[in-house]
């Protein structure tokens, strides 16, 4: 039972403190110091005795938040392991890389500042780590079912890793050289250190699953023919279509999609990427097209890679600092935020559309024409006479995503596809029998915790499909949201 008065005792939110700016831009580390234990562990106190606690709905997961909140209040970090684990596969990734939507459906959150759980979560997980805790969880028989998972993003990981330990025999296949997907290669070292992605994969190898690199499914190997060597297929490819911005003068160099430019820096800190060819900010002035978390990872990569100046553009207006009327509590509202890229330095600016890009005789880009925003019932437009010229050297589109990428799947599979989404059923089945669809390729481009969550429940719909049943837990459905109002 948590400790009914902690939240009075102690009312105020710590965070481990940021390494400060000028050390950070000089390497790739993570950006936040280590968690004082002692810290922790009063703000896993201030948990409340709530009786309700909205943050399980808040999490897609269905983390068991306030238990492993007293276990922590008590020091009984192991058991608050073991706790953390049984609803999540990879709690070092999304302690890290997850904007908490918990937090925002904390019940303490409607009088006080929320409880640190994101916080809380990676403090367990990484003493779990270090003190030798998580160990390969091998299936006790084999099934003799087969299971090919495509995509080594966080939905296929936590599927593969699910299938596997129930008994069935589960290859990974990936498009790229190295496990991981967005996490290896999209998300930048100084959010997610990639050793904490080898740490899981060679758990998993342990535990019996079976990756496959380099094999990108629907060219090297068509999909019908993997689906008639294994038993099911669960397609985890992730939403990665790029969107694109078709205005005058895109074709000028110098312009790229933000991903590109990450996945190259990704490269080049593991020693995959030659320093030839790739694409850097050094001594440029850098022009980021996009106000979310992509444009804020390409604030940070410029910094560290020398740039001359960072100026980020974002079509809307800047969100509000505070939640508002339109999204009470317990829903998870969108808030200005400032991350530590924000924090690193550059200029934001809001309400800009980019009507057109220019260049030099070389075909270069020099600079980009931006006018304001008009808002207005139904849509918004540049408003007339408001032009500026931005110059830039380097133009970085973090505009989102639009769907899957395809690959065959129509056509190999006669596999649906609406707005950019595989159609799949509420148990993450498609309309081709044993084939199931998990993650962004279904739901489209979400969140880490949303992505394991799906994993989890699409390798119980698997393994029904396969037993008639199943022991795995089934967190969601598909289609469904983590609160429900």
């Amino acid at each position: 039972m948590a400790d009914p008065k902690g939240f009075l005792k102690i009312r105020n939110r710590e965070l481990p403190g940021r390494r400060p700016v000028p050390i950070r831009l000089l390497d790739w580390k993570e950006v936040y110091e280590a968690a004082d234990p002692q810290v922790v562990r009063r703000q896993a106190t201030r948990c409340m005795d709530c009786g309700i606690p909205f943050c399980h709905q808040g999490c897609p997961l269905g983390n068991l938040i306030p238990e492993w909140n007293d276990l922590v209040r008590g020091g009984e970090d192991r058991e608050a392991a073991e706790r953390l684990l049984a609803t999540n596969n990879f709690p070092e990734f999304t302690g890290r890389l997850c904007p908490a939507p918990c937090e925002s459906a904390c019940v303490l959150g409607i009088s006080q500042e929320p409880v640190t759980i994101k916080q809380i979560e990676q403090s367990i997980i990484d003493t779990a780590w270090a003190r030798g805790w998580v160990q390969p969880l091998p299936p006790n028989r084999l099934t003799g079912k087969t299971i090919a998972v495509v995509g080594s993003g966080p939905a296929g990981l936590a599927a593969a890793q699910q299938l596997t330990r129930v008994g069935h025999t589960v290859a990974v296949f990936e498009r790229d050289d190295r496990l991981g997907g967005l996490l290896r290669y999209g998300i930048p070292d100084f959010k997610l250190e990639k050793g904490l992605i080898d740490n899981r994969l060679n758990q998993m190898r342990e535990e019996g699953t079976k990756f496959r690199t380099g094999v990108n499914v629907g060219v090297d190997l068509s999909w019908s023919e993997l689906k008639s060597r294994y038993d099911a297929v669960v397609i985890a490819t992730g939403a990665l279509e790029a969107r694109e911005l078709e205005v005058p003068g895109r074709n000028l160099a110098g312009i790229h999609q933000a991903m590109d430019y990450l996945v190259q820096q990704n490269r080049v800190n593991s020693g995959e990427f030659g320093e030839g060819s790739r694409v850097t900010a050094e001594g440029k002035r850098v022009v980021i097209l996009g106000g979310g978390d992509t444009g804020a990872d390409c604030i940070g990569t410029a910094h560290r890679q020398g740039a001359v100046s960072v100026t980020s553009l974002a079509i809307g207006a800047q969100r509000p600092k505070l939640r508002s009327a339109e999204e009470p509590w317990p829903v998870d509202p969108l808030l200005f935020e400032v991350t530590s890229s924000h924090e690193e330095g550059g200029d934001r600016k809001f309400l800009a559309t980019t009507i057109e890009f220019t260049g030099n005789r070389l075909g270069e880009v020099t600079g980009l024409r931006v006018a304001e925003t008009e808002l207005f019932e139904g849509g918004r437009r540049p408003k007339p006479g408001t032009e500026v010229v931005l110059e830039a050297d380097l133009v970085l589109l973090a505009l989102g995503f639009t769907g899957t990428q395809e690959s065959g799947l129509s056509v190999q599979l006669e596999l649906t596809a609406k707005n950019g989404k595989l159609g799949r059923d509420k148990d993450y089945g498609s309309e081709v029998p044993g084939v199931f669809i998990a993650g962004d390729a279904g739901r489209g481009a979400s969140l880490i915790v949303w992505a394991i969550a799906e994993g989890r429940a699409a390798a119980a719909a698997v393994d029904r499909y396969l037993e008639d049943k199943t022991q795995l837990p089934e967190p969601i459905k598909s289609g469904e949201t983590a609160i429900r109002l």
